[in-house]
């Protein structure tokens, strides 16, 4: 059986760093940037990409709809 690990994607250009997706994600892999968009936003990004789990819980939240949610599927080794 294959494994299956999550990622998300953030649109920087929408998000304002609200923070929801932060207080909302079970594995803590979402962060805020230090840097900010072009409109003065610190927005999210996965801090650990390893640690997430697919859960959607951050796009279920954001606001905005800036966060897409994706399960990739983990080469099996043998």
């Amino acid at each position: 059986m294959a494994k299956i690990r999550g990622a998300i994607v953030v649109d920087n250009v929408t998000c304002k760093g609200c923070s929801l997706c932060v207080a909302s994600c079970p594995t803590d892999v979402i962060r805020l940037a230090d840097e900010v968009n072009a409109k003065g936003y610190n927005y999210a990004y996965m801090h650990q990409p390893e640690a997430c789990i697919g859960c959607a819980n951050c796009a279920m939240v954001c606001p905005d709809s800036c966060i897409t949610v994706y399960k990739v599927k983990l080469a099996e080794t043998v």
